[in-house]
């Protein structure tokens, strides 16, 4: 005899199947929008800590470039200061100079031969005007001149006889151009 089984096992299975499928499938829809919701909120915070970042060090920049700016300043006026400490170092260093030379010059007039008038110093140019004894006596002056140290060059500009007193003295004008530094 042939069994017939008339009960609905397979359907009761099928339907059994079916919503575990489907409560699996809901299960798993789930839990992927508890990890989108998990990525989105990650992903918020991570930007507002990079914002929060960002705004901090905007203002370290601003602090730095403000620093920065400070620095230039002061690196200027370092810079000018030292350019007004060299000029006054210059100037305390060539304040004598022109005492000293014309000092020196002073030494080299022999007393009783030469008597100088006007000594005149523009830039390196210095004029000598004066009266000597006679022409050897102002040949002698311009000789000794042309050995002073300061002086590079002498050039005579003119000699004449003039009468002082009823004596006759030679009246000499010399132009002198100086070595630079002194």
């Amino acid at each position: 005899m042939i069994k017939i089984n008339l009960l609905p096992y397979h359907e009761k299975e099928k339907k059994e199947n079916l919503v575990r499928q489907v409560s699996i499938i809901i299960g798993s829809f789930v839990v992927f929008i508890l990890c989108l919701l998990w990525l989105q909120l990650w992903m918020n915070s991570l930007i507002s800590d990079l914002e929060a970042q960002e705004k901090n060090s905007k203002a370290t920049l601003v602090d730095l470039n403000k620093k920065i700016g400070d620095l230039e300043r002061f690196k200027n006026d370092k810079r000018d200061l030292e350019q007004k400490l060299g000029v006054i170092k210059t100037l305390e260093e060539n304040r004598l100079a022109p005492v000293k030379t014309l000092d020196d010059l002073a030494t080299l007039v022999p007393l009783k031969n030469i008597w100088l008038v006007k000594v005149t110093q523009k830039g390196n140019n210095l004029t000598i005007e004066g009266t000597g004894r006679d022409n050897i006596a102002v040949a002698d002056f311009m000789k000794t001149i042309e050995k002073f140290d300061p002086i590079k060059s002498v050039d005579l500009i003119s000699s004449k006889k003039t009468e002082v007193s009823g004596i006759t003295l030679q009246q000499f004008n010399f132009s002198c151009v100086m070595k630079k530094g002194f």
